[in-house]
């Protein structure tokens, strides 16, 4: 199981970069005609968070990295050893393989409204249907059982503080949001809130 976890790791979040970031923005910057990440880059409390998410996956991926060259010193630092058993890992991978799944489902749903950030210099449509009809955040809630399943697959205090600081940062960046569709969508977006709470719903 050790071997796997090893390789399954970094290229599960290889390709969930790839795909899920990488290939959705350069389809959405082809139908829009620009660059659907419009995260600022001054000094903004919204810029440092921009630059938190940016940091946060570069040590993310820096980690998983290491996983992969050096296992034994990896695998043994900051080990939860009460979480370390087959079926927790087992449940992590499986987690993991459907919030990819569920994050790729939920950008091509949005299609052209599909941002990094929040794009100030364009209203999108409102998307309410398919799974946001379940979430009014189904990117960040798969985003988030990701992370939940990559500690479950490999518990240690470093993949829980990844699950910990990538929340958070979601969190933040979700009530900014927020702010933004209710200003842009009004009454609209009020009813949907009512209707649809921000992770999940059940009907």
């Amino acid at each position: 199981m050790a071997d796997f976890i090893r390789f399954f790791i970094p290229f599960y979040f290889i390709i969930f970069f790839l795909v899920s970031f990488v290939g959705i923005s350069c389809k959405v910057a082809k139908q829009i005609g620009k660059n659907p990440n419009v995260l600022p880059k001054d000094d903004s409390a919204y810029g440092l968070v921009g630059l938190y998410f940016k940091l946060v996956l570069f040590a993310l991926f820096i980690y998983t990295i290491l996983l992969l060259f050096f296992p034994k010193d990896i695998f043994s630092a900051f080990k939860i050893n009460i979480l370390e058993y087959d079926i927790f890992q087992y449940a992590g991978i499986v987690l993991m393989i459907f919030a990819l799944i569920w994050v790729i489902i939920a950008q091509l749903q949005m299609k052209n409204s599909w941002r990094i950030g929040i794009d100030n210099s364009a209203k999108t449509k409102l998307i309410t249907h398919r799974l946001f009809s379940f979430s009014r955040n189904p990117i960040f809630l798969g985003m988030t059982v990701s992370l939940a399943g990559f500690f479950l697959a490999f518990p240690t205090v470093i993949a829980f503080s990844f699950l910990l600081i990538g929340n958070i940062l979601m969190q933040i960046q979700i009530r900014m949001e927020e702010e933004y569709l209710l200003k842009e969508h009004g009454q609209m977006y009020l009813t949907y809130k009512k209707r649809v709470k921000r992770m999940f719903t059940l009907y």
